[in-house]
């Protein structure tokens, strides 16, 4: 079987990647990789709890394997540390790495050309799948996710901090992906058919926090000319 290590975002779409990849076994997940804020403790853009993401990855039973970086790090420097992991991932016999993305052709190909280096092989299990019927396959499967974050330029707080279900997506506004695969909002799963048992949180309070390019990147120095979205409602987990 082929080995395979996921990049896990701890969201919706990495899990369904990972159930339709166990439902196919030709291609083995042994590692779940995430990238976590080590100036926040918290996973990189969901702003979820470390301690939440390792029980979902003992959930899972699957080892968890954690790359970290500071909060505002460059391109080059994210490049940089993310190359070196994935060489140590490579050393130790994974020759694929797997993404839950969708439609974005950009991300897409830079995910492409930075696994080629290391002549690792990118696999995308949801590529070009109808966004619609792949969340309605995550509810009817009987997975449970909570909105941890929104993009603030796109949808107000009300959104934040809510469950995933039909009546979450019917309140969505036409421009937005029922997948958030623009990067409007992003989730966190905590219960479904691949877990040994459902994770327990508390639901704290509501956070808006802004962000800013790192000044390390030359591509952000004419940033009055760029439209960056920058701010984002986050939800506040606390495990219990």
């Amino acid at each position: 079987m082929i080995r395979a290590y996921l990049n896990w975002s701890s969201g919706k779409d990495a899990m369904l990647a990972l159930h339709l990849l166990q439902d196919e076994k030709k291609i083995g997940i042994e590692k779940l990789v995430t990238t976590v804020n080590t100036d926040l403790n918290r996973v990189s853009m969901h702003g979820l709890p470390i301690k939440l993401l390792q029980q979902q990855a003992d959930s899972l039973q699957i080892p968890l394997h954690q790359i970290p970086l500071r909060g505002n790090v460059s391109l080059k420097s994210y490049n940089e540390v993310m190359l070196n992991h994935c060489k140590k991932l490579q050393e130790q016999g994974f020759t694929h790495s797997v993404f839950g993305d969708i439609f974005l052709e950009d991300l897409k190909e830079y995910r492409q050309q930075q696994l080629e280096k290391l002549q690792l092989t990118p696999v995308f299990p949801l590529w070009k799948k109808d966004t619609k019927k792949l969340i309605s396959k995550f509810i009817e499967l009987g997975y449970k996710a909570i909105v941890v974050c929104v993009n603030a330029k796109l949808l107000d707080k009300s959104f934040c901090g809510r469950i995933i279900d039909h009546s979450f997506l019917n309140d969505l506004p036409e421009n937005i992906d029922w997948c958030g695969e623009n990067g409007e909002f992003h989730t966190f799963v905590f219960d479904g058919p691949l877990f040994k048992k459902p994770l327990s949180f508390r639901v704290g309070e509501k956070v808006l926090k802004d962000y800013n390019p790192s000044e390390g990147d030359d591509c952000f120095k004419d940033e009055k000319e760029q439209n960056w979205d920058n701010k984002f409602w986050y939800q506040d987990l606390r495990p219990q």
